[in-house]
């Protein structure tokens, strides 16, 4: 039988890891219920990590090898597990965002990933070419928003992102999604005193950004790198002469588009519009 939310059978490395789980916890003396009630998860979702079903999450790893008294045995299979998530020239894109002191982004297409709602980030794969099962939609989203986690970890780190004007225009699975979409980047806008979300206007004759989106983080060691993404996959840049042009460029586009003041205000008068 297929793995729930992963669309094939489990990986050897997943079922490795569920077996770890299940004799730490058992070693332990806790049910899979004591177990889930002490990581605030619920009891099928501990089990489905138990029997490889799901992926378990970083957090849910760290967390468990400190309750179980693993002594680093599960904490060590974070990398591994981050490995079946994300495409392989992602992997280490996100490991570098869960620490990072800033991130910024410039986005012409979607909204900033960070920022997608569940509604929003299902209706982007399931329009994905060729087409995906349900099964791997899900496993996807449950990476998306995992990744969303870095939002409310301390310390918190510094959000930046521009986007396109026409993104919050697009339709993504509908008018509601977006709608909802809109609304959310709206109160993150409000809330979030770390975020600072600015608008490109579509009709700004002056842009820095035309050759396409990318995504930048500093290090808590104070290292610049960018990701970029094109049609035949993505790719870290480390260069420091290549991310300090792709920064210069992000600040010259800051400057461009729309206050964060005026941003806000449109977003929210695209939402009520709709």
């Amino acid at each position: 039988m297929s793995a729930v939310g992963s669309g094939q059978e489990p990986t050897h490395a997943r079922r490795h890891v569920g077996e770890l789980i299940k004799n730490f916890r058992k070693r332990a003396g806790l049910t899979q219920k004591d177990l889930a009630e002490r990581l605030l998860v619920s009891e099928s979702l501990e089990g489905a990590y138990e029997r490889a079903e799901r992926i378990p999450s970083r957090d849910f790893l760290l967390q468990a090898d400190r309750v179980l008294g693993a002594q680093g045995a599960l904490a060590s299979c974070v990398e591994m597990m981050e490995e079946e998530k994300y495409p392989p020239e992602f992997v280490d894109w996100v490991k570098l965002e869960a620490d990072a002191v800033s991130i910024g982004a410039y986005e012409s297409l979607l909204v900033p990933g960070l920022l997608q709602t569940p509604e929003y980030i299902r209706a982007l794969y399931r329009v994905r070419v060729p087409v995906l099962e349900d099964e791997e939609i899900e496993r996807l989203v449950d990476a998306r928003l995992e990744r969303q986690t870095v939002l409310s970890r301390k310390p918190l780190p510094i959000l930046s992102y521009v986007i396109e004007q026409s993104v919050l225009e697009r339709p993504i699975g509908g008018d509601e999604v977006l709608k909802a979409q809109l609304w959310h980047l709206s109160q993150s806008m409000r809330d979030m005193h770390n975020l600072t979300l600015t608008v490109m206007p579509t009709r700004r004759h002056e842009h820095a950004g035309l050759r396409g989106p990318v995504q930048l983080l500093s290090t808590p060691e104070g290292r610049n790198l960018a990701y970029a993404e094109g049609p035949g996959g993505g790719t870290l840049i480390s260069k420091p002469d290549q991310v300090n042009l792709l920064f210069d460029r992000y600040g010259i586009l800051r400057a461009q588009a729309l206050t964060p003041w005026a941003s806000v205000d449109l977003i929210e008068r695209t939402a009520s519009a709709l």
